[in-house]
């Protein structure tokens, strides 16, 4: 018998409160009829770094390989991933094109280690617009933002320090 890769739609964001700031991401994992939503704050970070910790955090759920579909407001995502720029950063030795360092490679290396697991398709939202994901995973970015109950984003202070 055939066994069928699960097949997993992930809405991510992610919050800043200024940049740096405290800020947090949220994430909805549906697969079939199953939602999941996922969320947390990091009492010092930047935007960027919780638009990748929500894709992280999301792919960190599967339990087994799947056929991902990740959808995000972050151009800074999506296009690094659809337009190759990652691959061009790791080959240059994680320097860009202008020989300034890439910003979040703690991360970057996160989100790569993870799709040598999953097959990911990446598709870019408008933000704030009329997505009903969109709109609940900035809600629940926003409120881990604010919660209080804010984790140490130990790789971002070490680096801006």
């Amino acid at each position: 018998m055939e066994s069928r890769i699960p097949i997993v739609e992930i809405y991510t964001d992610g919050a800043c409160s200024g940049n740096p700031g405290p800020g947090g991401y949220g994430a909805i994992l549906k697969h079939g009829s199953h939602e999941k939503e996922i969320s947390g704050g990091y009492r010092l970070t930047t935007n960027n770094r919780m638009e990748l910790t929500a894709v992280i955090k999301s792919l960190q759920e599967l339990k087994k390989p799947c056929s991902v579909t990740i959808y995000s407001d972050s151009k800074y995502i999506v296009d690094a991933m659809n337009l190759g720029w990652v691959r061009k950063w790791m080959a240059g030795g994680w320097v860009k094109g202008d020989r300034s360092p890439v910003k979040n490679v703690d991360l970057w290396k996160k989100v790569i280690g993870l799709l040598q697991t999953h097959q990911v398709a990446w598709v870019w939202v408008k933000g704030h617009s009329d997505n009903e994901f969109n709109t609940r995973c900035d809600r629940l970015a926003v409120e881990a933002s604010k919660s209080g109950l804010l984790e140490t984003d130990a790789a971002y202070e070490n680096e801006s320090t």
